[in-house]
């Protein structure tokens, strides 16, 4: 039975329309896994074991009952600890949100519920979103299922690893900067992050609200387009939320996977996304992806977009202001588990003090400090206001490259998965992990990482980019580099985890 945990979220899908196997069934094969697994890997920081087999239960009673389900009811599904979901602990991976239980539920919660998927329970991820690794959550890290000892991207690293080790078949994450990229880079699975305003961030537990974006992790781009066709679409509670297009991405991403010739379609290269900083594994198996698009007829573009050599340095300018803005609620007044002054006269100001000194981590002081320092005066135009200039830029680049080609592609993440703690004490180290990532971010347009080959034997992402509202486009290039993948992209070895357990 555990060889069913391997299928895609479809084929499961097709086994419960068949009456093959059963909801309740499934969702107890997932928790099996979990309790294998995560004592090692640590990818969950909460399973609700009563709460999803209610839901697949109900599911199974009114499949049996003749009551018409949606497509995929009842295949189970977890969720980054940074999306409210009403009556379950929501933690943002802090101290200062231990143990707190939002009174309700995320629009893209509510949209699971509507579909049916029974809630596994939340992800581990670094706290309040800010890392490249899991490192940084205050509950302790997420390992990589591929190799232990080496960490599985973050922010998101919770989501990847659990999907990446079979322990439920896809997962929500949120993307800021690359953080549900670059973890599917380095754990073989498939991330993706919709245009801006495309899925609602009502609920999200904001980071920086300008550059987040919900999206799904998954084992194959098909499930990945059925997940984002689920959580999509315009949310009147969430000011940036686009209008409905009814595109169906499941269909899109199917459209050119078995095409034998490629012939009319434009792959752009981006010059400033290879070379310096890049390992030569990763670039080898990058180069070997672009040579068989070519051989498929596909023509290869080279594009120069010469805003990306400051990207980096501007969404780190960016994001932390708006991680600034955002954080000061959590002050023990108004959000935030309270923390009490031992020593001096009790006021507010102290106890403020107090609560964010010891309930946040470095790395959020880190950003909250560099957030508020950009904004402040005699600083906000050279830092902050140059960085949006930089943005502009960004955008404007993209839209040239675009004019030229179909879509973008480069490598996710620049080297494969590292080693613990080998980064950890280099903030400009980590914060290099983004290079790829992030000008998708800066611009809104859609983006997703897919497994390429291997090298060193660990994960490889290919990152495709597309134009703002071309998510269709962008499933419909995924799926054909995930044709061409070798074999071994994304088949990770946990039954090696298991034994060692």
């Amino acid at each position: 039975m555990k060889e069913i945990l391997k299928k895609s979220a479809l084929e499961l899908a097709q086994l419960l329309r068949d009456r093959e196997i059963t909801s309740v069934e499934l969702t107890e094969l997932c928790l099996d896994a979990i309790e294998r697994l995560d004592s090692r890997l640590h990818a969950f920081l909460y399973v609700d074991r009563e709460g999803a087999l209610q839901q697949a239960q109900a599911v199974d009673d009114d499949r049996v009952a003749g009551v018409e389900l949606p497509p995929f009811a009842g295949v189970p599904v977890a969720v980054k600890d940074n999306m409210c979901q009403r009556g379950i602990p929501t933690t943002c991976g802090s101290l200062m949100l231990e143990g707190w239980k939002p009174p309700y539920d995320a629009t893209v919660i509510t949209k699971i519920k509507q579909a049916r998927l029974p809630i596994i329970g939340h992800t581990n991820m670094d706290e309040f979103a800010m890392g490249s690794s899991t490192e940084h959550s205050a509950f302790g890290a997420t390992r990589n299922p591929w190799d232990v000892e080496r960490i599985p991207g973050g922010s998101g690293g919770g989501s990847a690893a659990a999907v990446a080790s079979y322990m439920v078949p896809w997962a929500l994450g949120s993307d800021t900067g690359g953080s549900i990229r670059q973890p599917g880079a380095v754990t073989g699975t498939v991330g993706a992050k919709p245009t801006y305003g495309a899925v609602s961030r009502y609920g999200l537990v904001a980071m920086a609200s300008s550059l987040d974006q919900i999206g799904p992790v998954t084992r194959t781009v098909a499930d990945a387009a059925a997940l984002q066709d689920i959580i999509d679409g315009y949310d009147p509670h969430d000011s940036t939320s686009l209008p409905d297009v009814p595109v169906d991405l499941l269909d899109a991403s199917r459209e050119l996977e078995a095409a034998q010739d490629l012939s009319g379609l434009r792959i752009g290269l981006v010059e400033q996304m290879q070379g310096e900083g890049y390992s030569q594994g990763v670039l080898d198996v990058f180069n070997a992806t672009v040579e068989r698009l070519r051989e498929r007829g596909a023509q290869i573009v080279t594009v120069s977009c010469p805003s990306f050599e400051y990207s980096l340095g501007a969404y780190y300018l960016i994001m932390p202001a708006e991680v600034s803005s955002n954080l000061a609620r959590f002050d023990g007044v108004r959000y935030g588990n309270r923390v009490e002054p031992t020593e001096g006269p009790v006021t507010a100001e102290t106890m403020m003090s107090a609560t964010r000194g010891a309930k946040f981590g470095t790395e959020v002081k880190r950003r909250v400090i560099l957030g508020t320092h950009a904004l402040s005066a005699g600083y906000f135009d050279a830092y902050y206001g140059s960085a949006q200039k930089v943005r502009t830029l960004v955008q404007r680049d993209l839209d040239a490259a675009f004019a030229q080609c179909d879509v973008l592609i480069s490598p996710t993440s620049p080297t494969v998965a590292f080693r613990f703690g080998e980064k950890s004490n280099d903030p400009m180290a980590m914060y290099m992990n983004d290079i790829a990532t992030i000008p998708a971010n800066l611009a809104g347009v859609p983006a997703m990482s897919v497994p390429a080959g291997l090298s060193e034997g660990l994960p490889v992402g290919v990152q495709v980019i597309a134009p703002a509202h071309e998510d269709a486009r962008m499933y419909k290039i995924a799926a054909v580099i995930e044709s061409l993948a070798t074999d071994d992209a994304a088949q990770c070895p946990v039954e090696a985890l298991e034994e060692a357990l």
